[in-house]
């Protein structure tokens, strides 16, 4: 028993430890797809840091508006790792919001990361749930230009345009790779599809308005 409770402890300090992105142990590590001149960090390869050059620490999609043009209404453009290869080990991220009116970034998670959104064009109506422990209790609020808010990682959040203009919005991430779990898109177009019953008795609906949402074309506005 004593080494169970020993362990179990050491366990739980283990979690608290590691719960974010690892700090780095170098300057930078600029990710490369390489394997043959690369060392493996943050699951990522590393460039040789001596062959880095000030474009590995730029991004420039942000310079320019997101299609929204699109069942959803808007476009959210990603500076992740994958995409921006110099945040490799820095521990955050970022991503432009573009909206058209009206237009939703539909419920979604980042299992990695936190998230603080700024307005910098327009009115967006936010919030995010809290888990089951907190009774799955909403916090919402009206964001304006220049307003902030944010939703603590793992929690199921949303921005919806509720102006007649079209919006913009920042958001700032503290993981190199928060991930992205969109709710609809993963409980009902999975693949392969998750069985009917099961989210008939989730959902507590009949099984042919499963049946109907399985078999819509879930857009990603990623």
């Amino acid at each position: 028993m004593k080494f169970l409770l020993t362990f179990v402890l050491l366990a739980l300090a283990s979690s608290h430890a590691f719960a974010s992105d690892p700090s780095p142990l170098q300057d930078f590590c600029v990710a490369i797809n390489d394997s043959n001149s690369a060392v493996l960090v943050n699951g990522k390869f590393c460039k040789d840091p001596k062959l880095a050059v000030a474009d590995d620490f730029s991004f420039t999609k942000f310079r320019y508006p997101g299609n929204t043009s699109n069942p959803l209404g808007s476009k959210v453009t990603t500076a992740f790792v994958d995409q921006f290869p110099g945040l490799n080990t820095l521990g955050i991220a970022m991503a432009r919001l573009d909206f058209a009116p009206y237009g939703l970034n539909p419920p979604h998670i980042h299992p990695r990361g936190t998230e603080m959104l700024v307005v910098v064009e327009g009115t967006l109506y936010v919030g995010f749930v809290t888990s089951n422990q907190l009774n799955n209790t909403l916090f919402t609020k009206v964001l304006t230009k220049g307003d902030v808010f944010v939703f603590p990682q793992g929690l199921i959040h949303f921005q919806l345009n509720i102006g007649q203009a079209n919006a913009v919005a920042f958001a700032f991430l503290s993981s190199q790779n928060p991930g992205l779990i969109t709710i609809a898109n993963s409980v009902f177009g999975s693949k392969s599809l998750i069985n009917a019953d099961v989210l008939t008795k989730a959902f507590q609906v009949d099984n042919k308005l499963i049946n109907y949402l399985q078999a819509q074309n879930w857009f990603d506005n990623h």
